[in-house]
């Protein structure tokens, strides 16, 4: 088939989208299929290339307790018509398909099967339940629905209800695995490791206090902080004022630099204090063979396990967060083990299963579009055969 996978937030840009859908698109081509990108520019990037279509202008707003994207153009309509009719998709794939203004245009003008996935969580959200009574259209348009979690699909079905596919994010596990440690921080201190966002959401200041009780209580050990973000300066001035010793602002880094410092992790840490559908870094961790220790959110419920990838405490208890760190560091036998289970939990994440389960959906969505003869005017492939029974993506 000829595929359009449709990002919302500018891709290749850092996000937990634009990586499921770098992934996505690769492993999908590998499976024989014709695929393209559709996202918008943003800064210097402001034309297309190869497989990447870009429409628009992206900018940055809050959104969801972090930074999210709007994409205006104004020749958007013209453009989107242009590109449709040029290539001429069999199936659009949208990802996050009611964040302005991309997906929805090229929702509303799409003759394809339509597919979307929602990565979203979080509590009440005014701009959901706004969206939920003038997007009806649009969420009729759907044919097929992915939520990347229980989370995700409960915090979508409120909003805009229906049946929707769960199927998790994907996780590169042999780059992981391949990947080599830092030399210079393995000097024989345990490393404790964070990547993510400075912001409230991300639990960067309650990390710094559970860190402040670790060295307290004579525990050693170094935090490498990975990452940047409206609260970075208030963490600097945290570990200044306190003179916090042992702390490592590295800043953002690169792909392969991250791939090391997951390596480098002795432990890794995400004391998210919610609004997390799922928790890509915990994959992520868990496939380079880092201990975890995480916040017990819903989101991230469905990732790791409580006792056996990971120690879950409570958001916002940087007590709780210290004993669970220390427990860690200081019972290598367990770390061991929980490393060891990671390591064959995050195969069964790995990304030719998740694309095999999402390719499989594809199938199950155009076979009962065409039994019912409600097939789009857009699709012109064959229709995909029933799996046979015991063949097609694991369960």
């Amino acid at each position: 088939m000829k595929i359009g996978l449709v990002s919302p937030y500018v891709y290749p840009l850092p996000g937990g989208v634009t990586q499921h859908v770098r992934y996505l698109y690769e492993n999908l081509r590998l499976r024989g299929h014709d695929v393209r990108i559709i996202t918008s520019s943003h800064g210097l990037q402001r034309s297309s290339e190869g497989d990447v279509i870009r429409l628009g202008k992206g900018f940055s707003m809050p959104a969801n307790g972090s930074m999210g994207t709007i994409t205006i153009s104004p020749r958007f309509l013209s453009q989107v018509r242009a590109v449709l009719e040029r290539e001429r998709f069999d199936l659009l794939h949208f990802h996050e398909p009611f964040v302005p203004f991309l997906s929805p245009v090229v929702l509303r003008l799409s003759d394809s099967v339509n597919i979307g996935t929602f990565h979203a969580y979080g509590g009440w959200s005014p701009a959901y339940e706004f969206g939920s009574r003038v997007l009806k259209g649009d969420a009729a348009r759907l044919h097929g629905r992915i939520a990347v979690s229980a989370a995700a699909r409960h915090f979508i079905d409120r909003y805009f209800p229906g049946d929707y596919k769960v199927i998790p994010n994907g996780v590169d596990a042999d780059r992981y695995g391949r990947a080599v440690p830092v030399a210079r921080w393995k000097d024989g201190t345990p490393n404790i490791l964070f990547v993510g966002r400075f912001e409230p959401r991300k639990g960067v200041l309650d990390l710094l206090k559970a860190f402040r009780q670790v060295r307290k209580d004579g525990v050693g050990a170094r935090l490498l902080l990975v990452g940047g973000g409206p609260q970075e300066r208030e963490a600097r001035r945290y570990v200044a004022t306190r003179r916090l010793s042992g702390v490592e602002f590295l800043g953002r880094v690169s792909d392969d630099e991250k791939l090391q410092l997951f390596r480098t992790a002795d432990v890794y840490t995400s004391p998210a204090t919610g609004r997390e559908s799922f928790g890509i870094v915990l994959l992520e961790a868990m496939a380079a063979g880092a201990p975890i220790v995480a916040s017990d959110i819903h989101g991230y419920k469905g990732v790791v396990r409580r006792g056996r990838e990971a120690l879950l405490v409570p958001p916002h208890e940087p007590k709780e967060l210290a004993a669970a760190l220390e427990r860690l560091l200081l019972d290598r036998a367990l770390a061991a083990e929980m490393s060891a289970n990671g390591l064959v939990r995050a195969a069964e994440f790995s990304w030719p299963r998740v694309t095999a389960k999402v390719d499989d959906y594809y199938g199950f969505v155009i076979r009962r579009l065409a039994a019912a003869g409600q097939l789009p005017p857009g699709f012109h492939a064959e229709v995909p055969q029933s799996p046979r029974p015991g063949v097609g993506a694991p369960g």
